[in-house]
């Protein structure tokens, strides 16, 4: 029981407004100070396990994808994108929005960076679609849903995370989450089409003045293409691992920024010093998750868990149920990181003790967490879109434009549970 008291006594933390890392740290300390059996001496150990994380060759990656990102970010390669891909789907009804989500997914697989993308397709895209007559909500949904792909679709800094909490190849989750992030773009796609068929006054199709030419689009297209291929590609195919891969990354971003002349002083420290701030924030989660998973173990909370779920329960579809309804739950009020470190390694002894597939198994989470940028009240995509709209939408507006949304990632969720076979088809 009181590791389970601890437990939310860090969410009530939360509540309070108290920083992630500090929450759970300080959950951790007071147990750790005021129960007899414990004492501060478990924390002994704590340094330790500090210097594996910070050796930890799998969590390398991070920093380096970020800065990836970041760098394309600033390239200008976004903006040529998104609007050549809106001249090209626009005339078609509700093109607009199937080119926000094209280019949503080109972006994910190429800077993976989610504020960057929602706000990026916000500036350019929905002054743009409310203009053609697009539904404020429509519009919005669309923006903030697919400016969010970069959470499922590699490389992504989610799947590092949980590649290296459930000690799997990062590589195997990478092909792992292709065919599903491909599914999810899909159902976006269709029920925008549908949606348009049904009620052309929400997206009617709009003519530009010139086509968008075959050579302006090819050298919009492919360079990002060419950067995702060899990015993915070499970690794919074994060539070099993801940390190597995503080195690369950045080499190849400054390349395609000095292309766009676009590369200076001031975009370099712009990249540099956010990729700092980030990866701190990131690191220091994960420091405070090492000392709350330490007191945890020590009170004997992951031991119960595993005990009520193979021994009182005894069935695996009930785990997997209640798992994903709980990291779905969390997901309104934390963030993914913190889901990532706190409540994934609680969940992996289960996933052991029945038998699951952990590639399959965090793939579901992934998917799951993706769904914790879009559900209010502290989606992040959310506040990133009003940000970046200003007063162009209500906030009502995009809340009624993402519910949709955050169906269609539970319906795509299903479908991976159901189908495992859409992990396992590249593997």
């Amino acid at each position: 029981m009181s590791a389970l008291l601890m437990f939310f006594v860090a969410l009530f933390f939360l509540l309070l407004g108290v920083p992630v890392a500090f929450a759970f740290g300080a959950a951790a300390m007071l147990f750790a100070l005021f129960l007899p059996s414990l004492g501060m001496d478990i924390f002994h150990i704590l340094p330790f396990r500090i210097y594996g994380i910070m050796s930890n060759t799998t969590l390398m990656a991070v920093p380096l994808f970020i800065a990836m990102g970041l760098v394309l970010e600033k390239s200008g390669m976004a903006e040529r994108l998104l609007l050549n891909m809106s001249r090209l789907f626009g005339s078609v009804r509700g093109g607009l929005g199937v080119s926000v989500v094209i280019v949503g997914a080109i972006l994910a697989a190429s800077t993976g960076i989610v504020s960057a993308s929602v706000v990026m397709m916000s500036i350019i895209t929905l002054p743009l679609m409310i203009q053609a007559g697009y539904a404020k909500s429509l519009a919005s949904g669309t923006i903030a849903a697919s400016g969010t792909l970069g959470q499922i679709i590699p490389p992504s800094i989610i799947l590092i995370v949980l590649g290296d909490v459930m000690s799997v190849s990062v590589g195997e989750l990478f092909l792992g989450a292709v065919l599903p992030g491909l599914v999810l773009v899909g159902l976006y796609i269709l029920y925008i089409l549908l949606y348009a068929y049904f009620k052309p006054e929400v997206a009617p199709a709009l003519q530009f003045e010139e086509k968008v030419g075959m050579k302006e689009l090819f050298l919009s297209v492919v360079p990002p293409l060419l950067l995702m291929l060899s990015v993915l590609g070499t970690i794919f195919a074994g060539i070099a691992s993801p940390t190597e891969s995503a080195a690369f990354g950045v080499v190849g971003g400054i390349f395609l920024a000095w292309i766009n002349k676009k590369l200076d002083i001031k975009m370099i420290r712009y990249a540099l010093f956010e990729t700092m701030k980030l990866s701190g924030m990131i690191f220091m989660i994960l420091i405070g998750a090492t000392a709350f998973s330490l007191v945890f173990n020590e009170l004997g909370g992951t031991d119960l868990i595993v005990e009520y779920f193979s021994e009182d329960i005894g069935n695996v579809w009930v785990f997997i149920a209640v798992s994903m309804l709980a990291v779905f739950i969390l997901g309104f009020f934390i963030d993914f990181i913190e889901i990532s470190f706190i409540v994934v390694p609680i969940l992996v002894p289960v996933v052991e003790a029945f038998g699951i597939d952990p590639i399959w198994f965090a793939i579901l989470i992934a998917m799951n967490l993706q769904a914790s940028f879009l559900t209010p009240p502290f989606g992040l995509s959310l506040f990133f879109l009003k940000g970046a709209a200003s007063n162009l939408v209500s906030t009502m507006d995009i809340y009624k434009g993402i519910v949709p949304f955050i169906f269609l990632q539970l319906l795509a969720l299903i479908l991976v549970l159901l189908f495992p076979d859409l992990v396992f088809a590249f593997l």
